[in-house]
């Protein structure tokens, strides 16, 4: 009964329900590409428990990474002379490819060796699901050779009948290993490998193998194989094995992938075993099969000897349908700055019903921005905070939908911000040596406190001068948000004068300089995580400037006024080129003279809104000449460039008005970021190629086409660039795909937020035990159970391509495809 008066009264509210616009034909989505979009964000927090050295300095400097497989995709900071390492770093990323496993190792630094792997946690893809959003401690488990195995094996089996010279018949067994895929990479380069192919029994062992192919993850062997299985009981050549017609059960297939170790031992890099009696209903099988560790080659005597980790992990694969199936819930997102109250709006009630509402804000921030409708949002639930605010030293402190949506926002749109206010005083102290500790319990033998206390301050001053006078540089965005909130916050606190600065400082000077400066290699401020010194330094002065942020003082009162007027700033036209992206990657030697060596050479490549440039480290130019420039206005094209060109795997190629450019980056998740945001930078340059060549030229032909001309027409179609009207790095499909997930996965609590406006409406107030419904913000329950039931609706309607789409997808994956690989059998 309360739902259905709360229905009517709903339906009788003046403002509009959201109508789904018509709906795509039935089965267009089955013409058009679904993408499927993987992502992993999450926090490796710390280890405890390490096993110790034997010696008497039993500590240990330990960094963690995270791998794809055998892939390594990120690394955290070195932490030095500790068994309980404690790390405390986010991430996020793109997953460009499928994976097995998603692992982290733990590591001991070692200088004068390589690192030693200390453990590791596994998990199967598959069971991610059961481990996200939740802090969780894993067990090291040991890291055994035999068990670091990915890749996968076409095989292809036949069983054939011969007649011998005296007439009688034999079996024989055909073995055709086809290919592998995904193999591991060794010591960071592709590996060389090679197959054993065995046929065993209980008295057999007959073994042949296949010729070593040189720098590949994805061999093509297309090598066939003879074995005979069986003989006629009148045949009696003592050197044949005599095998009777049932023992073909016991019989099985044994591939091993090793790499070609040449002056070294090989590496053992997979298995499969296949029972011969898969032939009992064919004459043939063909199948693709996920390699499997050696026998016992997972087995430890314990699990928990080696410490543990904790480790907060949220794994998500989307499938972003066409951008038309989204209009009716993007709609009815943008509508949500103009709901009143705002807690009635659908951008606020999925905030509510996230388990983690840093989950919605990602997707919510991108969107918004995405169609400036971020500062009226932001102003709104920023004002709601406000209202429960009783003391002006506790403004915006907390870590409430708004303060989570202005943290966002600034990491977006505030990266050239910080790149030209702190790059380079940031890269001044970290090049340099100089110790800033002023902990007498931490001094260094040898330290001189009073000196240290200068250089901190030598660095604050610097630093805060400069903090003080870049407010030509805040960008528009922020600004706008910055007056909001000062105007907010006066009158709220009218009585307070201070309180209009603490309202921006707190996000200016405590959410965004003071934690850019703390972890720089977060912000793309440095190349690489510093050192324990330099990190140690960064903290003293990140507290620093967290606290004169919060202290008065004519210079900051100026820069805060500055930063939150609604005067003209700079904006994303500035003639100024916005930085994008830079790291160190390999490029192929362009062969500008005649007796030069095209060979891979280690560069730094710089990415701004203007131009793509690549040179040696910074500390090793000397001359202008030596720093190589692709303007960004003269690339035709950003493509992958596939593996068998140089037997590299995550390579690209930027394709100019000059030579294409080959590079190579440091692994999948990198590869894959360059390209997006070369693609997107570049989208809406004239003459962009429609087509391109997969693979190299080299040696007066293209690998691909076995064209001749290095000018002849690509021989593939040009992936499908991004709409060109895209203002930010923003995928507004993906992001609403996200949201749509979200809603999906949080149902049950929607239903009960439902409910709650049922309750409130009909009897006043929640009728219920207090636990039930106390957690939910409902200021006006009508238009937010008029919000649910649009936001339900539209749910629903987004449920039907989604699991058309689904039901496609498992039944085109046959199990034995290289898409759904068998998984062989193990000892």
């Amino acid at each position: 009964m309360a739902a259905a008066a709360l229905g009517a009264a709903a339906a009788s509210s003046q403002a509009p329900a959201a109508t789904a616009t018509a709906e795509p034909g039935a089965g267009d989505e089955d013409s058009r590409e679904v993408r499927v979009l993987q992502s992993l964000r999450g926090k490796i927090c710390e280890a405890k428990n390490l096993l110790p050295y034997l010696g008497p300095n039993k500590m240990r400097d330990c960094f963690c990474t995270i791998n794809l497989d055998q892939e390594e995709v990120y690394r955290t900071q070195v932490v030095e002379k500790s068994l309980s390492p404690f790390f405390s770093e986010e991430f996020y990323f793109e997953i460009p490819r499928t994976f097995q496993y998603l692992s982290f190792y733990v590591y001991d630094k070692n200088v004068l060796q390589r690192d030693l792997r200390i453990g590791k946690v596994a998990i199967k893809k598959e069971d991610l699901c059961n481990h996200s959003g939740k802090e969780t401690w894993f067990s090291l488990q040991p890291v055994d050779s035999n068990s670091e195995v990915q890749g996968k094996v076409h095989l292809e089996l036949k069983l054939n009948e011969l007649i011998t010279e005296n007439g009688t018949v034999c079996q024989q067994l055909v073995v055709h290993i086809k290919a592998c895929h995904g193999l591991p990479l060794i010591n960071g380069q592709s590996c060389d490998p090679y197959a054993t192919v065995s046929l065993v029994g209980p008295s057999r062992n007959d073994q042949k193998k296949t010729k070593v192919k040189k720098k590949t993850s994805n061999p093509q062997f297309n090598e066939i194989f003879y074995f005979e299985v069986t003989r006629s009981s009148s045949y009696t050549r003592k050197s044949q094995f005599q095998v009777e017609e049932e023992d073909i059960e016991k019989l099985e297939i044994r591939i091993d992938l090793w790499n070609n170790g040449n002056l070294v031992q090989d590496v053992f890099l997979g298995e499969i075993k296949v029972p011969v009696n898969v032939l009992r209903n064919d004459s043939s099988h063909q199948a693709w099969y996920l390699l499997q560790p050696r026998d016992n080659g997972n087995k430890s005597s314990k699990t928990d000897d080696l410490g543990s980790l904790r480790l907060n992990i949220c794994y998500t694969e989307d499938y972003v349908l066409p951008s038309e199936y989204y209009g009716p819930l993007k709609t009815l997102l943008l509508k949500s700055p103009d709901v009143q109250p705002i807690s009635a709006s659908a951008a606020y009630i999925l905030g509510e019903i996230c388990r983690d509402k840093n989950d919605a804000v990602l997707p919510l921030v991108r969107l918004l921005l995405h169609h400036d409708r971020l500062v009226p949002f932001a102003t709104a639930v920023a004002e709601l905070d406000l209202k429960d605010t009783q003391d002006a030293n506790t403004i915006f402190r907390g870590n409430s939908l708004a303060t989570r949506c202005l943290d966002e926002m600034m990491k977006i749109v505030g990266g050239h911000y910080l790149k030209v206010t702190l790059k380079p005083i940031l890269d001044e102290i970290c090049e340099s040596s100089k110790s800033c500790e002023i902990d007498p319990i931490k001094l260094k033998e040898g330290d001189n406190v009073e000196n240290n206390k200068e250089n901190l301050r030598y660095y604050v001053d610097k630093l805060f001068s400069t903090i003080v006078k870049s407010s030509m540089s805040c960008p528009t965005v922020m600004c706008d948000i910055f007056y909001s909130l000062r105007q907010m916050a006066t009158q709220r606190f009218p009585n307070d004068p201070h309180v209009q600065y603490s309202a921006v400082s707190s996000f200016v000077f405590l959410r965004f300089f003071a934690v850019a400066v703390v972890s720089p290699h977060t912000f793309h401020l440095r190349p690489h995580h510093p050192d324990a010194q330099t990190i140690r330094t960064l903290t003293l002065i990140s507290k620093t400037i967290q606290t004169l942020g919060s202290w008065g003082s004519l210079s900051k009162s100026k820069f805060l006024d500055e930063i939150s007027s609604t005067e003209t700033k700079e904006s994303s036209g500035t003639s100024e080129p916005v930085h994008l992206k830079e790291g160190e990657m390999y490029k192929r030697a362009q062969g500008r003279t005649r007796i030069g060596k095209k060979n891979f050479k280690k560069r730094w490549f710089c990415l701004t809104s203007r131009e793509l440039t690549y040179h040696k480290q910074p500390e090793f130019i000397e001359r202008k000449d030596a720093i190589y420039t692709i303007p960004v206005k003269n690339i035709l094209a950003v493509e992958k460039l596939e593996e068998s060109s140089f037997n590299k795997k995550n390579m690209f190629q930027v394709i100019h008005t000059e030579k294409p450019l080959y590079v190579q980056a440091n692994n999948c998740v990198e590869a894959n970021e360059w390209i997006d945001v070369l693609c997107r930078v570049s989208r809406c340059n004239q003459n962009r190629l429609s087509s391109y060549h997969p693979s190299a030229y080299l040696n007066g032909s293209w690998l691909c086409c076995q064209e001749t001309s290095e000018n002849a027409h690509g021989c593939k179609p040009c992936t499908a660039g991004v709409p060109a009207d895209i203002q930010i790095d923003i995928d507004e499909d993906r992001e609403t795909e996200r949201i749509y997930s979200l809603f999906t996965l949080s149902l049950p609590k929607l239903q009960k937020m439902e409910e709650a406006c049922g309750t409130i409406a009909v009897y006043q107030g929640p009728q219920k035990e207090p636990d039930d419904y106390s957690n939910f913000v409902i200021e006006d329950s009508v238009t937010t159970f008029k919000t649910i039931q649009q936001v339900k609706s539209i749910i629903e309607k987004l449920d039907e391509p989604h699991e058309k789409y689904r039901k496609k997808r498992s039944s085109s994956a046959k199990y034995g495809s290289k898409e759904n690989p068998i998984v062989g059998k193990t000892s």
